[in-house]
């Protein structure tokens, strides 16, 4: 296809425009939670029975051995399995939202489809290459896109660069903010510039703007994901993560992406309404400061699922972002195993838009 999805009036809508399911990649590969796998399993039951409420849940799995596995797990749950769909897909890992597919949708259904593309879902695959070759080999990971299209016969979009969905986050109104720490990396993209991938993100996102922080999180093997450090909840609003104690090695980076912040400006020129998020007390594990932080979170659509870590700090997430999504349940669940793999609830899903 020579038009881009922009071109064909397809846009990445945000999340929490109606989903149609929520994929996922189930956990299997121990070396990405090193001795601590099997107390993953849990956790992720109950983050499944959770989104699973409100929508479909559809899960790759290697085979019929895994899908057996990962039934048993969600039953100890109480997960309703009449509710979860497997696809015989194998991965190299379960980091769905960066190697998942990415959804677009027509803006205007009331028009024919535009350019012969009769579909009013199409998919972007985007290249991957495990966060800057880090965790080789990734083939199985960098195909699923196209393979999620094949089985629902519909268009997919080959851009030829690497993108990540963790790296991005979208306002659903032409507004996609990222990293410089991460889009920027020589790991990714080393061949193209800033202005090169701004372009290539509004052409395959079907955006207007991009916004750009600098750095994130200590202990983010992503080089800076967005979805660890701010994130947009309705269209002219973000929650942001801040470290209040000084000392931390957080502490300025976030002061900075939050001083950023302030000097942005929307499409229609208004400043963003910025609430601040705490930062968990550090997770230390095996002398490893571990990513933790509670703008991890999913928009399902009876739920928003927030990572917690043990601390007292929890409920003021909590309650924080209960206050941003008065129209859906704000969930709270543990994710002190989980974010040993270094990521959490967002980092494992990905959403699919209804139509």
């Amino acid at each position: 296809m020579s038009k881009t999805p922009k071109e064909l009036g397809y846009h990445f809508p945000a999340e929490w425009h109606k989903h149609t399911a929520t994929w996922l990649s189930w956990p299997h590969k121990e070396a990405s939670w090193p001795g601590k796998i099997h107390t993953v399993y849990g956790p992720y039951g109950k983050f499944i029975k959770a989104v699973s409420e409100g929508e479909l849940v559809c899960i790759n799995v290697a085979g019929a051995e895994m899908e057996a596995f990962a039934k048993e797990q969600l039953v100890k749950e109480g997960v309703d399995l009449s509710k979860i769909k497997f696809y015989h897909q194998s991965t190299n890992d379960a980091w769905c939202r960066d190697h998942g597919p990415a959804f677009l949708i027509r803006k205007d259904k009331s028009e024919a489809p535009i350019g012969g593309v009769g579909t009013d879902k199409v998919i972007v695959d985007w290249g991957y290459n495990a966060w800057g070759d880090k965790y080789p080999p990734y083939d199985l990971d960098d195909v699923i896109p196209t393979l999620i299209g094949e089985k629902y016969d519909i268009p997919v979009f080959h851009p030829g660069i690497v993108m990540e969905g963790g790296s991005v986050d979208f306002n659903g109104a032409g507004t996609i903010l990222t990293t410089t720490a991460c889009l920027l990396n020589k790991n990714r993209n080393p061949h193209l510039t800033k202005e090169q991938i701004e372009e290539y993100l509004k052409s395959y996102y079907g955006a207007e703007q991009i916004l750009w922080l600098g750095d994130g999180i200590v202990g983010d093997d992503t080089d800076g994901h967005i979805d660890d450090i701010t994130r947009f909840v309705n269209e002219d609003t973000v929650v942001t993560v801040v470290e209040e104690n000084e000392a931390d090695e957080n502490y300025h980076l976030l002061q900075e992406n939050l001083a950023e912040l302030k000097k942005m400006r929307l499409l229609n020129g208004k400043p963003l309404n910025i609430i601040e998020l705490p930062m968990p007390d550090p997770v230390i594990y095996d002398d490893q400061r571990l990513p933790a932080s509670y703008a991890n979170f999913y928009i399902a659509n009876a739920c928003v699922a927030v990572p917690t870590f043990r601390c007292e700090k929890d409920q003021i997430a909590l309650d924080i972002l209960t206050k941003c999504f008065p129209d859906r349940k704000v969930i709270g669940i543990d994710s002190t195993d989980v974010i040993w793999g270094l990521g959490s609830w967002h980092c494992l899903s990905q959403q699919e838009p209804a139509v």
